[in-house]
C-alpha cells in the first residue's frame, strides 16, 4: 500500500506539472516554483484504497488549521496548536468514514514545525542560497493508515467535518486511487463528498 501512495505523485505528475506551470505564470516569484505551492485556504489530500487498506495523507498550510504559521509562543497560540493536534488525532471523526466499512486506525503520524518537528533542511538551504529573508510557511502533514473489514462499504469519502473543524480551509485538492481508478478532484465545504 505504501508503494501505491508513493506512486501516486508520479502517476499524477503530468497534472501537477500543468498546474505548476500555470501557478508559475501567475506568481513567478513564489518561493521555489515547486509543485507543492503553499496557498492559504487550500489543502491537499492523497487517498488510496487497496483491498482492505485505506491510506489518507492530508497536507495543509498551518494557517488553515490553527490560524497562524509562526512558532507558538503565547499560551493562546499553544492552546490552538494543542486543540488542532487533538482534532487531527481523531481521523475517524474527521473523515466521516462509513461505519459499515469497519475501518480502524492501524497507525497515524502528524508532522509540523508547530508540533516541534524540524523543518526540512532543504528548505532552509534553498532560502539561504537565494539570500532571501526566511518566511514562515509552516505546513501540517497528517498520514493515516486504516484497515477496513468491509472495504466495499467505502463508496464515498466525506470531507465535510474537515471543513467544519478547520473553517479557514476553503478547498481541498484530492488525488484519489480506488477500485474505479484514479481521479483528481477539488472539493469545497458545499461539495465535500467524493466517490471511490
Amino acid at each position: 500500500m505504501r508503494c501505491l501512495l508513493l506512486a501516486l505523485p508520479f502517476a499524477l505528475l503530468p497534472l501537477a506539472n500543468a498546474h505548476a506551470a500555470q501557478a508559475h505564470e501567475h506568481d513567478h516569484d513564489h518561493e521555489h516554483g515547486s509543485l507543492e505551492a503553499h496557498e492559504h485556504g487550500v489543502g491537499r489530500l492523497n487517498a488510496a484504497l487497496d483491498g482492505q487498506t485505506l491510506e489518507l495523507e492530508l497536507e495543509s498550510p498551518a494557517m488553515n488549521i490553527v490560524g497562524f504559521e509562526h512558532q507558538a509562543t503565547t499560551d493562546a497560540d499553544k492552546a490552538k496548536v494543542a486543540t488542532a493536534r487533538a482534532q487531527l488525532e481523531k481521523p475517524l471523526a474527521l473523515f466521516s468514514l462509513p461505519k459499515a466499512a469497519g475501518c480502524v486506525v492501524a497507525n497515524q503520524a502528524l508532522e509540523s514545525p508547530l508540533f516541534g518537528d524540524k523543518p526540512h533542511a532543504e528548505d532552509d538551504h534553498d532560502e539561504a542560497a537565494k539570500g532571501e529573508h526566511h518566511h514562515d510557511h509552516s505546513e501540517i502533514h497528517a498520514h493515516y493508515h486504516f484497515t477496513c473489514s468491509t472495504p466495499a462499504a467505502l463508496k464515498s469519502l466525506d470531507l465535510a467535518n474537515v471543513f467544519n473543524t478547520f473553517p479557514a480551509t476553503q478547498k481541498i485538492q484530492v488525488q484519489l486511487i480506488g477500485p474505479s481508478g484514479q481521479q483528481g478532484v477539488e472539493v469545497t465545504a458545499k461539495a465535500a463528498a467524493l466517490k471511490f
